[in-house]
């Protein structure tokens, strides 16, 4: 078997919940407390680790073997991805967690994250099938009438119907707001007709549920240009009646089906809706005619795209992750060569030599800074969610702006060198399909590109981030980092990390600085140039502070227990990841002020006909 689920334990999600994040905070809320604590972090993931290995592995082998198929207007699945969808599904993995109610039983957001990193680590072509159903639901949850929420919702929450996301056209993909897809009004001033085409649509068609919900975006007739102008529509491939039962065909067409580089599992659809001019969908939000031809399509779509983007760059660290934990077995069995420090002595594992242990390292660094901010993240999804404290809510909601940028695309950004790194260390086996890291690096790549590219996250970054609430949002981030280091750059053996935080720090307002200066020169080209150098400082940064911050828990915890201990070694790596990713990573924030300051206007001065030579 190629494919390879390699987490071995859970021991860091058991830290980041019981030793470095206050978690208490999040398992205290009502909608937890009578049936979760922080202790029971083990009695969720435990089984979980195991299915992923035992069963979930499996389906990934599987996805890649049988790729989907699209013959005779029919979508084929691999077998075992139907049985795994309504297996989750049934088991309370699924769709259910976003349930509102006050009786339902939902796991914290930050510990449900936890549970699909290692689904998605274990199969990432599988994952979206359910998240995408998840998001799509919880946009009906949020916005629809009683009406539409009691025709949709139990059969999405309980996995027989799956859900989609219709944005990317032919014509239109990053730029959302030059759609073509149009929507006529009906006699029922709810049900709009719907006439458009969409591509790209993930898990846009299957063979395993009985329907599919199309959340889509149109404009109305006569409504704005522009991303003001669209709406959001509830399309279903099949018409639900009134009571609940499936209806005739909604002239929602699979047109085709994309062939990619990777995901070999995942049907990416071409959609086609209204060629009869017999598809019909349920207007979510306000009536563009009725509000001065203003939709609130791409509004509403955001709560969903916003879920997405955290979830496609944790789908990115779920595979730097496996790739890394792959790479680490891999290394300590294979004997190649000997030690330079003795060439006469017998040979070795690979995993004695230098350069492995660094490709190790910097991986184990990169997957457990990512991680940091990315559960920091999640924790802020709960508080402010659930938190009664109006302050608390928009501390969170704050973070969470700022830092949603950061998780989509450091991990997705980084993970295809990084996974690099994992294959160089296999050699030529890792070149081989037979091995799991030549398929982890097929699967990765699509993660830059969904969900927004990374420029767009860039751009978010620079052009909305840094500037919400008119700048007091990011200038509280920062100085939320400035007040850590602070406090604690003089704790012994940490001198030099703390150090070069503050030197970052520093070159991090040098690099705003500069960009200001730009602009007030004029040179706005400045600013889409560096964007994504300017987001990777940003995430690099950040990281650094959180690993740092696990590093001081993690080097007390190792002086007490010592070095007999059996976790001695844990605490004692962590220590050393934060070490490497402060002196070998952060630096690169300054790196990056250099180079935003030099102002190289190159690719800027360069002539279009430059590039046919």
């Amino acid at each position: 078997m190629s494919a390879n689920f390699a987490y071995n334990n859970i021991r860091d999600f058991e830290f980041i919940l019981q030793e470095w994040l206050p978690s208490e905070q999040i398992f205290n809320y009502p909608a937890f407390a009578d049936y979760y604590s922080k202790d029971d972090v083990k009695s969720v993931l435990g089984p979980i680790l195991k299915m992923s290995k035992e069963v979930i592995e499996a389906t990934n082998e599987d996805g890649d073997s049988n790729p989907v198929k699209f013959v005779d207007g029919k979508a084929t699945l691999p077998p075992s991805f139907g049985p795994l969808f309504h297996q989750l599904q049934e088991e309370g993995w699924g769709t259910s967690n976003i349930d509102d109610s006050e009786d339902a039983m939902v796991l914290p957001h930050i510990l449900h994250s936890m549970v699909w990193e290692m689904i998605a680590a274990a199969n990432p072509t599988f994952g979206p099938y359910i998240i995408l159903t998840s998001g799509s639901a919880g946009l009906i949850q949020s916005f629809g009438s009683e009406h539409v929420k009691s025709l949709f919702l139990p059969k999405m929450m309980d996995g027989t119907w799956a859900g989609t996301m219709c944005l990317t056209e032919p014509t239109a993909g990053s730029d959302v707001g030059d759609i073509l897809s149009k929507a006529y009004p009906t006699d029922d001033p709810r049900i709009f007709k719907i006439k458009g085409s969409k591509i790209f649509i993930t898990g846009g068609d299957n063979d395993f549920t009985e329907n599919l919900i199309h959340l889509y975006l149109a404009r109305v007739e006569g409504a704005k240009p522009g991303t003001k102008g669209i709406s959001l529509f509830v399309v279903p491939k099949y018409w639900v009646n009134d009571d609940g039962s499936l209806g005739e065909f909604n002239d929602a067409v699979t047109a085709g089906c994309e062939h990619k580089l990777g995901q070999h599992g995942s049907f990416t659809a071409a959609l086609t809706f209204g060629e009869e001019n017999n598809c019909r969908g349920w207007l979510l939000g306000q009536d563009p005619r009725e509000h001065d031809g203003e939709g609130q399509g791409m509004a509403m779509m955001f709560q969903m795209m916003n879920e997405a983007r955290m979830e496609t760059g944790h789908a990115a660290l779920s595979c730097i992750a496996n790739a890394y934990y792959n790479a680490r077995d891999y290394c300590k069995e294979r004997v190649q060569g000997r030690l330079l420090t003795n060439p006469k002595g017998d040979r070795v594992t690979i995993i004695n030599h230098e350069d492995i242990k660094r490709a190790l390292l910097c991986g184990k660094a990169h997957v457990e800074a990512m991680r940091a901010m990315m559960y920091k993240t999640y924790f802020a999804f709960d508080q402010r969610h659930h938190d009664p404290d109006p302050e608390v809510k928009a501390k969170a909601n704050d973070l969470i702006e700022v830092t949603t940028p950061l998780c989509k695309a450091y991990p997705s950004d980084e993970a295809w060198w990084l996974i690099g790194e994992a294959i160089q260390c296999y050699g030529g086996y890792g070149y081989c399909e037979e091995y799991p890291v030549a398929q982890i690096a097929r699967d990765v790549k699509i993660y830059s590109i969904w969900e927004g590219t990374n420029f767009i996250q860039a751009m978010d970054l620079v052009g909305r981030k840094w500037m919400l609430k008119k700048g007091a949002a990011f200038a509280a981030f920062l100085q939320e980092m400035r007040d850590f280091f602070e406090a604690n750059k003089a704790v012994e053996g940490f001198e030099r990390e703390f150090e070069i935080l503050g030197q970052a720090l520093d070159a991090y307002t040098g690099i705003q600085m500069a960009i200001g200066g730009y602009f007030g020169q004029k040179k706005y080209g400045f600013l889409p140039l560096y964007a994504r150098r300017i987001l990777t400082a940003t995430s690099q940064l950040y990281c650094g502070r959180l690993i740092l911050d696990q590093a001081l828990i993690a080097d007390k915890k190792a002086k007490e227990l010592g070095p007999d201990h059996f976790d001695y070694a844990f605490y004692f790596g962590k220590v050393q990841a934060a070490r490497y990713y402060l002196k070998n990573v952060v630096p690169n924030v300054m790196a990056t002020a250099g180079i935003v300051k030099e102002a190289d206007s190159s690719v800027l001065d360069i002539p279009i006909e430059a590039f046919e030579y």
